[in-house]
């Protein structure tokens, strides 16, 4: 049985509703991360677990309770803030005890847990310091370990490291995977950066206006998208327009492509490739699923080179490494790998 369901959601500010029928089912023990572009829902989400907002209809279940009008200050539920919200006046100690006390846990018992959360988060002998004197990484820490320290049943993220430079938010995701890895707790991440979350999490649920298109492990998402959001959302640029006939796969100009897999319903379907799974070579060269093409753009990208071909079916990307670097105007032979290649049914208005 999951630990966690929102069954039937509809939620949303005044007469904007974020949510229509929402439904999302979290085991026990899982990192969960809700990933999107901004205005998908994934934070208000976040919040209706929380006990920060209440939906119009619908309901939330916790181990089979109904927390759907508990307040937040019983779902003893930890939260991690964008913003850290760390009392400035409060030292680091006062600020990780400061949900214990509120709980009027005895004084040995708060030292006990509050030293144990700081040393867990490498923090030990910061205790009587004050948010103003530590840096970025150390604040967000006191947070964890604020949050943590309650031994919460459910921890919940809201974009946690988006205040962070780059080098410092792989550091900390690291930590906060070892951490709940560590302790074993259920966690739900809110997050619009698609690596952060592919990092560390057990499941990743992409929402795109108000539902959640797929939830599943990040390998499985990352290579067997469902739709062409999600395909495109996880790096493919390339997509090609199919129709089955008489048990071949045609693309627009009446060329048969060759697939291990067809799906086995459907006739129209989209063919999706991401750009480094496309050889590139001189015109004329024996390629699998060849297409002719002319160079338009190169760019630069390090250890490879982009390349946007105009092709008869339209314009590809592709990018190979730098042997052999092809000039604006040169013709090209592109072969489309099978096995690289995954088909999605299209939909109507896909």
């Amino acid at each position: 049985m999951a630990l966690l369901e929102l069954q039937g959601i509809t939620a949303g500010y005044d007469k904007n509703m974020i949510l229509r029928d929402f439904h999302l089912s979290v085991s026990r023990g899982d990192f969960v991360s809700l990933l999107g572009s901004s205005g998908c829902g994934k934070t208000t989400t976040l919040r209706l677990i929380a006990g920060f907002n209440a939906p119009v209809s619908g309901s939330i279940l916790f181990d089979g309770r109904d927390i759907t009008n508990v307040p937040l200050h019983r779902r003893n539920f930890g939260f991690v803030f964008q913003s850290y919200a760390l009392f400035p006046h409060m030292t680091v100690f006062d600020n990780v005890a400061f949900g214990l006390k509120m709980r009027k846990t005895d004084r040995r018992e708060t030292e006990k847990r509050v030293m144990e959360m700081l040393e867990l988060v490498d923090l030990k002998g910061f205790e009587r310091r004050y948010p103003r004197e530590m840096s970025g990484g150390q604040r967000q820490r006191v947070a964890l370990a604020r949050a943590m320290v309650i031994r919460p049943e459910l921890m919940l993220f809201d974009e946690p490291l988006s205040n962070l430079d780059a080098k410092l938010r792989v550091k900390m995701r690291v930590e906060i995977r070892r951490i709940q890895q560590e302790l074993g707790f259920t966690a739900i991440y809110v997050t619009h950066d698609q690596e952060e979350c592919f990092a560390i999490s057990d499941q990743v649920a992409i929402m795109n206006g108000g539902v959640i298109e797929q939830m599943d492990t990040p390998a499985h998402i990352y290579t067997r998208p469902r739709t062409e959001f999600i395909a495109r959302f996880v790096g493919f640029e390339n997509f090609l327009n199919l129709q089955r006939r008489g048990g071949v796969l045609l693309l627009e100009n009446g060329q048969p492509l060759s697939v291990p897999e067809a799906p086995g319903t459907g006739d129209t379907f989209k063919a999706c490739i991401r750009p480094e799974d496309i050889q590139i070579a001189p015109e004329g060269e024996s390629l699998e699923n060849p297409l002719q093409g002319e160079v338009m753009v190169t760019t630069f990208l390090g250890r490879n080179v982009q390349y946007n071909v105009s092709t008869p079916l339209g314009e590809i990307v592709c990018s190979s490494a730098q042997e052999h670097v092809y000039s604006i105007g040169s013709r090209v032979t592109l072969g489309l790998s099978g096995n690289k290649i995954i088909l999605i049914e299209a939909r109507p208005n896909s």
